[in-house]
């Protein structure tokens, strides 16, 4: 169990890490579009929506590296004093009570709308140039996957240090 917890956090790790390329990316574009558009009067079609595709893949492909890192917020008001133990087992209840609901509904439906998208060729409409938008919804399903792999990789690392009284790493 040890491998697979230490799996799913170096893919998020590495997915986390990978994701500042996707921020220059959609920047790159969208002062592309700008100088197209001020500079040179002459705007492009996919200079709108590139970049929007970019930033939401970006988001949710760095979810599970968040929360890898606890960068997620939360409100420290109480949790901060709780012992150790008292933090784990919030944490394993939160788990079972939110986390793993929202998220695995999250997952379930951004991977029906996925497999939709494929399966019907699905366009945006946004513009008149109409780009496929099944990349960006594989994109969101994989980063939301990873938030949930994640999650259970902290719900481990919890039920081990409630089980043992000692860290799993």
């Amino acid at each position: 169990m040890k491998k697979l917890v230490h799996l799913v956090d170096s893919v998020n790790g590495w997915m986390g890490r990978s994701m500042r390329w996707f921020l220059l990316i959609a920047i790159s574009f969208t002062c592309i579009e700008v100088g197209q558009r001020y500079l040179f009067n002459h705007p492009t079609m996919w200079g709108f929506e590139v970049p929007i595709h970019f930033a939401a893949a970006m988001y949710t492909l760095s979810w599970g590296f968040v929360l890898l890192r606890k960068g997620h917020v939360r409100v420290d008001v109480l949790y901060n004093r709780f012992s150790e133990r008292g933090r784990a087992i919030v944490d394993v209840a939160c788990f079972f009570a939110l986390f793993l609901p929202v998220i695995g509904v999250l997952t379930y439906s951004s991977g029906s709308w996925m497999v939709h998208a494929w399966a019907i060729g699905e366009k945006s409409v946004i513009t008149y140039w109409y780009p496929p938008l099944a990349p960006m919804r594989t994109a969101i399903f994989i980063g939301i996957l990873l938030l949930l792999l994640q999650g259970v990789a902290q719900l481990w690392r919890d039920l081990y240090f409630l089980a043992r009284g000692e860290r799993f790493d």
